[in-house]
Order: C-alpha cells, then structure tokens, then sequence
C-alpha cells in the first residue's frame, strides 16, 4: 500500500529517483517494472506490473462505448524497468501529456502512484481546498 507525497525533479534525461522508501517494495513485489500512463486529471499513473495487469485486464474488459478511455489507458501505456540506482524513465511523451518538465510530485494512492508537475498539483490542490468536501465525507470528522 502506498501513500504519502514526494517532491522529485526529473533529470535532464527524464528519469525520476523512486524514494527510497517504495523502492525495496517495487523491487519485492513487481521486480522493479512499472507501468505509466496517462491519468484524466492531467498526471500520469504509475503501477508496480502487478498491479498494471489488474487495471488493464478491467479497462479492457469495458465494452465498446469506453473505446476511448481504453485508447487513453491502455494506448498511451509505457512499461518501465527501475535502473540499479532507482530511477525510472519517463518518456517524453508521457510527461508532455503532464506537463511534466523537472518538478514533480509523487503522490502515494494505496495499489499505484500518481506522478503530477509540481505547480499544477499545487494550484489543483488549493482549488479543492476552497470547494466544499463532498457528501461523501459526511460521516468523517475532521
């Protein structure tokens, strides 16, 4: 289970340094691949191989009208490999899509991470900061 938030910087080639702290569990439980793909919120998706595999079996199992979302999900799809020192390369395309340039934040979402340019998270965030909680929240206490 992942969780918590990283500040990265990409490298001029475009590889980002896993933290330290997820790398011994990539490692352990999906041979340090990763996949990453495009996530509709404008970051990209980054999922240990195992976990990739059960989202892609779902998406692709969805039938004809989300033809589209399976294009977006599936299509744009890169499968990684950590390097000895960590990092993983982020293609040019994908990080175009983000908007991705060096900045970044890793955020921990439980099975995958989502990976974001660092002032689009900032300012997403703090739109959803002023908005009211959803009524989903109703039961929690703050």
């Amino acid at each position: 289970m992942f969780q918590g938030a990283s500040s990265l910087s990409l490298d001029v080639k475009g590889r980002l340094s896993v933290p330290t702290r997820h790398r011994d569990v990539l490692s352990a439980t999906a041979a340090s691949q990763l996949t990453i793909t495009k996530h509709p919120h404008g970051c990209l998706m980054v999922f240990p191989r195992n976990e990739w595999e059960k989202f892609r079996d779902r998406i692709a199992a969805l039938p004809m009208q989300a033809q589209w979302w399976k294009r977006i999900f599936l299509g744009n799809a890169m499968d990684v490999e950590m390097d000895g020192s960590g990092r993983v390369l982020v293609s040019p395309e994908l990080r175009a899509a983000a908007g991705i340039n060096k900045d970044a934040i890793l955020l921990g979402m439980g099975a995958y991470f989502e990976l974001w340019d660092a002032q689009a998270y900032a300012a997403q965030e703090a739109e959803a900061m002023k908005a009211d909680m959803p009524d989903v929240f109703k039961d929690f206490s703050f």
